[in-house]
C-alpha cells in the first residue's frame, strides 16, 4: 500500500501477478527490488534477527537500498527516486543499442586494454576475474568475439541497454536535475559508494556519487574489501538470490556471507 501510494501505481500487483514481460522493465524491476531488500530487512528487524548493522553497501540500484537504510532518505523519498532513476534509464536505452558482457577469468588491465582496442568502458569489478563491459551493441560483440579468439570466456548478458556507461549519459543529467531539491540526511552508519569503492557521509556527497553513479563503473569488488578493511566480521545480503554471496566467496573465501532472499530464509 505505501509503495503503491508513493508511486502512483500498483507495485504489488505487478510483483506477484506480473506479467514478467512488465515486471523486467526497468522502471519496474528497480522499484521492485528497492522494496524487496528493505521489506527483507524490517522482515529481519521485527523477527528480532537483525544486529546493529555498522556498514551499507549495495550494488547498482542496491546503493539507494542502502541509502534508504541507513536514513538518508525515508522509505517513500527512496522509493520515488529510485523509480525515476529506472524510468530515466529505461528512456536512455531506447534511445541506442547497448549491451553488457562478463568477460571471465581476466585481470583489469586486460578488460582495460580490451575496452580501448574495441571502444567500450568496463561497467562492474564484481570480483577478482568477474568484470562486466558496457557500450554500443557492436561494439559489445566484438569485445567478446575478441575474447573468445583468444580462448577466454566472455558472455553477452541479458540486459536492456548499456548501463554505467557513457550511453547513460542522458539519464544521468536528468537524474541530477531531479535529485537537485531532495533532501538528504546524514547516514546513520557508514555507507560504501559505488563510484569509489570508499564510505561517503556528508548528504551532498551521497547525493554526487549517487548521480555519477548512473555513468561510472561499479567499483564492487573495492566496495567489499573496503567494508571488510574497516572492520565488518560478517556480511548479509538481502534481496533475491544469491549473486551477491557468490561475489564475495570469490573475491574472499574467509568472509562470512548469509544470503535473505525469501521470508523463510528468516528462520534458517
Amino acid at each position: 500500500m505505501r509503495a503503491a501510494d508513493a508511486l502512483g501505481w500498483d507495485l504489488a500487483k505487478v510483483s506477484f501477478e506480473g506479467p514478467e514481460a512488465e515486471l523486467t522493465q526497468t522502471r519496474v524491476c528497480q522499484p521492485a527490488l528497492f522494496v524487496h531488500g528493505l521489506a527483507v530487512m524490517a522482515a529481519l528487524g521485527e523477527k528480532g534477527q537483525l544486529p546493529a548493522v555498522d556498514f551499507a553497501l549495495g550494488l547498482s540500484l542496491g546503493e539507494l537500498t542502502a541509502c534508504s537504510a541507513a536514513g538518508v532518505f525515508d522509505f517513500e523519498t527512496g522509493l520515488r527516486i529510485v523509480a525515476e532513476r529506472g524510468r530515466l534509464m529505461q528512456e536512455a536505452c531506447g534511445r541506442c543499442a547497448g549491451a553488457m558482457a562478463a568477460i571471465v577469468g581476466e585481470s583489469r588491465e586486460a578488460v582495460a586494454a580490451l575496452c580501448a582496442e574495441c571502444g567500450v568502458e568496463a561497467a562492474n569489478f564484481n570480483a577478482p576475474g568477474q568484470i562486466i563491459i558496457s557500450g554500443e551493441e557492436r561494439r559489445v560483440a566484438a569485445a567478446v568475439a575478441s575474447v573468445k579468439a583468444r580462448g577466454k570466456k566472455a558472455i553477452v548478458l541479458n540486459v536492456a541497454g548499456a548501463y554505467h556507461s557513457r550511453l547513460m549519459e542522458p539519464a544521468r543529467a536528468a537524474f541530477e536535475a531531479f535529485l537537485a531539491p531532495v533532501a538528504f540526511s546524514a547516514p546513520r552508519f557508514r555507507i560504501f559508494t559505488n563510484t569509489t569503492g570508499r564510505t561517503v557521509s556528508e548528504p551532498s556527497e551521497i547525493k554526487r556519487a549517487l548521480v555519477a553513479q548512473v555513468v561510472s563503473p561499479v567499483l564492487w569488488e573495492d566496495c567489499m574489501r573496503g567494508a571488510a578493511a574497516a572492520g565488518a566480521t560478517e556480511f548479509w545480503e538481502l534481496g533475491p538470490g544469491t549473486a551477491l554471496a557468490g561475489m564475495a566467496r570469490r573475491t574472499e573465501k574467509s568472509w562470512s556471507v548469509r544470503s535473505f532472499s525469501e521470508y523463510a530464509d528468516l528462520a534458517a
